[in-house]
């Protein structure tokens, strides 16, 4: 059995800063590093592997995404694809996950973080089932396998659900599903030697229009709060005055 695992090289949000006056995001130092849900994602198939002897392999795609490739074999996988391309939105990174998929080949298990640590859109692995039709399973919190059969639990609002599926398979996994493993020296050293590959857009067939998005992003900033700082009773009036006074600044606002 073959286990794919996706995920998305994203900021660190430690590195971003706000700009209060422009209201906008400096992303001049930022780092990048693999998204928190997608490292429990690489660890359930990376245990998967260990326990039931599967092929566990992974796949990416972004801009300057081979950088991740040695994090993600350092953590077990054992063979990283990657696609270099654009800043994309859900349905175009489905489509190329999709497509990259099936010229891999072979691949019975798709394992996708709930969402990403950017946009946590929580779309791009039900896209990837239903363009490859295979059988769904999200918000998973315990997944277990016996040959080709499936065991999953999923965190719902009013309690936990347990599945059976059988056949090919995309999960999406909460954080509560495992602590993912902080690779060591020996694992990063005999990350190197480990292969990866490149695919293009054009091996997999695909081409602009096809990867066109249904909407454009042209602002991203952050949310900020701006607090007026009314002191109450600064001049040792009685709370009934200073409370009168209150209403009339809020008024004078029209914040109420």
């Amino acid at each position: 059995m073959k286990i794919l695992v996706c995920y998305k090289w994203v900021p660190d949000e430690v590195d971003i800063v706000v700009d209060h006056a422009s209201k906008t995001l400096n992303m001049d130092k930022v780092k990048y590093k693999v998204s928190e849900y997608d490292r429990n994602a690489i660890e359930l198939g990376v245990s998967l592997s260990e326990r039931n002897g599967f092929n566990v392999e992974s796949l990416t795609v972004g801009t300057g995404v081979k950088a991740s490739t040695k994090d993600v074999l350092a953590r077990g996988i054992e063979k990283a694809y990657y696609v270099e391309t654009t800043e994309l939105d859900s349905s175009a990174s489905a489509k190329i996950i999709a497509e990259a998929a099936k010229k891999i080949g072979g691949v019975d298990l798709i394992i996708c973080g709930e969402g990403s640590g950017d946009q946590y859109s929580q779309q791009v692995g039900p896209r990837v089932a239903a363009l490859l039709d295979y059988q769904l399973v999200t918000y998973v919190v315990a997944f277990t396998a016996d040959g080709d059969a499936f065991t999953a639990e999923r965190k719902l609002e009013d309690g936990i659900e347990v599945v059976k599926v059988q056949g090919p398979t995309v999960v999406t996994v909460l954080s509560d599903i495992n602590i993912p493993r902080i690779p060591g020296m020996k694992q990063i050293l005999a990350a190197k030697k480990k292969p990866s590959d490149e695919l293009t857009v054009t091996d997999l067939g695909l081409n602009a229009d096809q990867l066109a998005g249904g909407f454009k992003v042209t602002h991203v900033g952050p949310s900020i709060q701006d607090r007026k700082q009314i002191r109450m009773n600064a001049n040792g009036e009685s709370v009934k005055e200073a409370a009168s006074s209150l209403v009339q600044q809020l008024k004078a606002n029209k914040d109420i």
